[in-house]
């Protein structure tokens, strides 16, 4: 086991993604669940969350990229896996011996990929990604046809159908509407029960489950995370967050009235006060736009005061505390807590961004 001697670190309830999971299986019922591990696992680490899914029953996960996919396999993690990101066609051959299916994204991308495969290795499995209105990759609904036909020539295995919501997050919208009917109609079209049709994301598959077809995919909620605040409050079961981020106080001073913390001399103290140094900082994702964001100390939220550094920050407390007091900075202590969605508040951005900017320095500690 590794030895970890910095006391920052980020603790993965791999409970909570399980009761995530049996959460997704319950409400849309017999659709297959892709657990969706991209970005290592959304910054909670890809082989750890892939074996939990795989325990749970799981058999597809889904990347972004191959090189993540071929992460997994070196890591002897065995399921069905599928690119869903652009591949390239020197990557072609390495699928098809792999089996590892990657997303057909274009009729450009099928000719190329008719070009790089391998004739003496198994066919290549893929799924079409249909762009019914997100315009970031896939055919248009009018070349679904076309393409068809190239995969059909080509002797690839055509294994899947999918696309991709832009808005299914919100409230219902006339975007959402037209995507969820020309995806409808493509299916009818195709009439192939034995194609794996996967539409939903995470929003898709909380507030939509008569779109759930025969599997969805499940990506941010996976880890307990809410795709909008819009989801969070309408959805029908809640999630279960898997990350927490601790730490310990390093350092603790009395600074006078008037005196400053940190760079740039930005908070100044308006009486005697206890600042109390922790080992973080925007080296490993607590980002300098964090200043002022509280923190748990006794289940008691404290500010972060003064400029968040590269490695450390200061935090005011109400009296003197000793040297290796725990402190909280995302998840639960003594009945309070404090959520990623308020990071990703204070910093004006998405609860995503919260995890994945957690950096590599930080360890991540499963339970």
């Amino acid at each position: 086991m590794t030895q970890y001697y910095r006391p920052t670190k980020a603790v993965i309830d791999l409970t909570a993604i399980e009761q995530n999971l049996q959460a997704f299986k319950e409400r849309d019922g017999k659709a297959e669940i892709i657990a969706v591990v991209k970005a290592d696992a959304y910054g909670h680490g890809m082989v750890e969350v892939a074996r939990k899914a795989l325990e749970t029953g799981v058999k597809w996960l889904a990347v972004a990229t191959p090189d993540e996919a071929l992460f997994l396999m070196d890591n002897a993690i065995k399921a069905n896996c599928l690119v869903m990101g652009h591949t390239p066609a020197a990557f072609i051959p390495v699928a098809q011996r792999t089996g590892i299916a990657v997303a057909a994204i274009s009729l450009d991308w099928l000719a190329l990929a008719a070009e790089a495969v391998d004739p003496d290795l198994p066919s290549l499995k893929i799924h079409l990604k249909v762009d019914t209105g997100m315009r970031r990759v896939g055919i248009q609904a009018e070349e679904v046809e076309e393409a068809l036909r190239l995969i059909e020539r080509h002797s690839f295995s055509f294994d899947g159908l999918f696309t991709h919501f832009a808005t299914a997050d919100e409230d219902r919208n006339d975007l959402f509407q037209r995507q969820v009917s020309t995806m409808a109609s493509i299916v009818k079209k195709i009439n192939n029960p034995s194609l794996m049709v996967h539409v939903s994301n995470s929003a898709a598959a909380i507030m939509h489950p008569e779109l759930a077809f025969n599997a969805v995919r499940v990506g941010i909620s996976l880890y307990g995370i809410a795709p909008s605040s819009y989801v969070e409050n309408n959805m029908p079961f809640a999630l279960a967050p898997a990350l927490g981020l601790e730490t310990e106080i390093v350092h603790i001073k009395r600074v006078k009235a008037g005196e400053t913390i940190s760079y740039g001399a930005t908070y100044r103290c308006e009486q005697d006060e206890w600042i109390a140094t922790l080992p973080i900082g925007y080296a490993d994702g607590m980002l300098r736009g964090l200043q002022g964001q509280e923190v748990l100390v006794r289940g008691v939220r404290m500010p972060i005061v003064g400029r968040i550094c590269m490695d450390q920050c200061m935090i005011r407390l109400p009296e003197k505390m000793p040297v290796g007091e725990k402190v909280q900075l995302i998840g639960r202590q003594a009945g309070a807590q404090i959520r990623i969605e308020e990071w990703a508040e204070k910093l004006g951005t998405i609860a995503y961004e919260i995890p994945v900017n957690l950096t590599k320095r930080v360890p991540r500690i499963y339970c």
